[in-house]
């Protein structure tokens, strides 16, 4: 058993993400949600938050994967604040050598893939922000995704981004400031989860072409 992490040129090791802590254990991903500090730098979160993560994540990964089984990992277990995949390689954007120009190299068609899941989760009125490439894995030339510690459903009451700020890192936190500060949007304000939808793909085109990311906003709203 060993953490995992992405390798990022330029900056080194990193974290896979920044809620749970992720583990490989042979053939098996774990996102383990639990106050592991050595893992996160001593930035975990509080273990109240991760529950609650953990039980958003729990929630949308079984709703995805029964009426969308062929975009998610073969799931092994969901239980005892763990998530637990089938697991064979490296994400997709570790395989790409967390370089967006890799993408096509890795696989050709990873636009329409990725805009069919996200069109799914529209199909089953999800809305997913947790939208980086290393939340996808590639599987017989398929992606497939995680991470649904950030989905809400169409019927959930609206939030503020202010609400959510904690489960973003640093950098996309700044990005996404500046470009609410552009758009002369309030944080603290509640909107349709259609505009939060909008800002996540605006806040993520550093890691994507920027014609996926046009793509993507026409269909994800």
């Amino acid at each position: 058993m060993e953490y995992y992490y992405n390798t990022v040129p330029g900056i080194g090791k990193c974290r896979n993400n920044l809620v749970y802590t992720s583990i490989i254990d042979n053939n098996k991903f774990i996102c383990h949600y639990t106050v592991d500090q050595l893992y996160h730098n001593d930035n975990c979160l509080p273990i109240d938050i991760l529950n609650e993560k953990y039980q958003r994540d729990a929630k949308f990964t079984k709703q995805f994967a029964e009426k969308f089984p062929q975009h998610v990992p073969t799931i092994i277990d969901i239980d005892n604040n763990k998530i637990i995949y089938e697991y064979a390689d490296v994400d997709f954007w570790q395989q790409a050598d967390c370089d967006k120009n890799n993408f096509d190299k890795i696989l050709p068609d990873w636009q329409e893939q990725m805009l069919e899941i996200l069109a799914a989760y529209r199909a089953c009125g999800i809305w997913k922000y947790s939208l980086h490439p290393s939340s996808y894995f590639v599987i017989d030339g398929k992606l497939r995704s995680i991470n649904h510690f950030f989905c809400y459903s169409d019927n959930e009451p609206q939030i503020a981004i202010n609400d959510i700020m904690n489960i973003i890192s640093d950098d996309r936190k700044q990005k996404l400031l500046d470009f609410c500060k552009l758009k002369n949007i309030d944080i603290k304000d509640q909107m349709p989860f259609s505009v939060y939808g909008q800002i996540a793909l605006e806040s993520f085109r550093s890691n994507y072409p920027n014609d996926f990311i046009d793509k993507a906003k026409q269909l994800y709203k």
